[in-house]
């Protein structure tokens, strides 16, 4: 008992600590498995996990049951292995449960869980928030059901924000609205005889509606990325350690600095940007297209001058890229809020509604300034 205190006294001060390679022989590997020595006593308990050691540095790490950073854990969601976890995360995220368990209940509900998942499983287990919410929802109707289980870029950011679905469909659905009110008010007794440039402007708008809301929900990251010694391969993973919006949550294992979310705001102003750059190009070219072809057919003095195609592209793409992006992750870090609401958590239908009141604002005061920019860049 003497031995194992005066150990722990010993350990107690460690905290990242560098451990130098084998000088005498170089080429030898040291390799260490994951270790955890935990001592009860009256003091907390102290986990010491033994991480790799390749001959070059081996590193113990001291930690109270605090989460990493996100770089080590591939940022953007996070939550869903079982790295350390505080009270604080317990109570929230549930336990950790280990793969044994994790399989039996799978068998129990005949349940084939996807590979990452029992990959991450086997090494640190899985949280138990994580595990019920994928076995209730791949158990969902047709089509989510079958997309939990087979499309990764849905089932990650569910298991992170189970209202995802509302959230996008709400965009649509406000968006699809406001534009086609003002397309009749714009083309009046023309509405249907022009109606294929409305179905474009349509069709490009909830492609860009699932882009706006997609590219800032938080996400699963289950199980750890390879990292690639390529100038590509690392500059991949400094952006996967980035959150998925500025304002995103912190949870178990994936931590961020204030340096990675300013990062983030110009990484999704730069993903915005993209998106919006190709969709103008595909909209208005197809709207340019079909006013051409009509026009070679019959032509009016009324006939408005087509759109130039780059400078119309350019300015969705400049628009997505500031205006957007900045008003997007404002309206992610307020639903935040709203959601971590005591009053959100005992009536989760506040957090809904509010969700559908910010976004109808701001999709009419996003109508109304692209308006205005598309006058003073001379598009309209």
């Amino acid at each position: 008992m003497a031995l194992l205190l005066q150990l722990q006294s010993s350990l107690s001060n460690i905290s990242n600590l560098s451990i130098s390679p084998n000088v005498s022989n170089p080429n030898k590997s040291l390799n260490l498995s994951k270790t955890s020595l935990i001592f009860a006593n009256s003091t907390p308990h102290r986990t010491f996990r033994t991480i790799k050691c390749t001959g070059q540095e081996s590193i113990i790490h001291t930690d109270n049951g605090k989460g990493g950073n996100g770089g080590d854990h591939g940022g953007g969601g996070g939550g869903g292995g079982g790295d350390d976890s505080s009270d604080g995360d317990e109570e929230e995220f549930g336990a950790v449960v280990k793969y044994d368990e994790v399989v039996k209940e799978a068998e129990k509900l005949g349940v084939d869980l996807p590979n990452e998942m029992l990959e991450a499983a086997k090494t640190n287990g899985l949280r138990r928030l994580i595990l019920t919410r994928y076995l209730d929802m791949q158990g969902s109707a047709w089509p989510l059901g079958f997309l939990m289980r087979y499309c990764s870029m849905l089932r990650n950011r569910m298991l992170a924000d189970p209202s995802f679905l509302f959230k996008v469909g709400t965009e649509i659905v406000i968006d699809s609205c406001c534009a086609t009110f003002a397309e009749v008010q714009k083309r009046g007794k023309d509405f249907w005889a022009e109606f294929e440039l409305y179905a474009a402007d349509l069709l490009v708008g909830i492609v860009v509606d699932i882009a706006l809301v997609g590219m800032l929900a938080p996400y699963v990251r289950i199980g750890k990325q390879s990292v690639s010694n390529s100038t590509f391969g690392r500059f991949r993973h400094a952006c996967g350690a980035l959150p998925s919006s500025v304002f995103e949550a912190e949870r178990p294992g994936c931590k961020f600095t204030l340096q990675q979310r300013i990062s983030t705001y110009f990484y999704k102003g730069f993903l915005y940007g993209s998106v919006g750059f190709g969709c103008g190009l595909i909209g208005q070219g197809i709207a340019n297209l079909i006013m051409t072809a009509k026009r070679s057919i019959k032509k009016s003095e009324e006939d408005i001058p087509v759109p130039p195609l780059i400078k119309s592209a350019a300015l969705w793409g400049f628009f997505l890229a500031v205006s957007s992006n900045t008003r997007y992750q404002i309206i992610n870090g307020l639903e935040r809020l709203v959601e971590a609401s005591p009053v959100a958590k005992r009536v989760p239908p506040v957090a809904l509604a509010f969700t559908v009141g910010v976004r109808f604002a701001n999709n009419i005061y996003g109508g109304m300034q692209f308006v205005e920019w598309a006058k003073l860049s001379g598009v309209q």
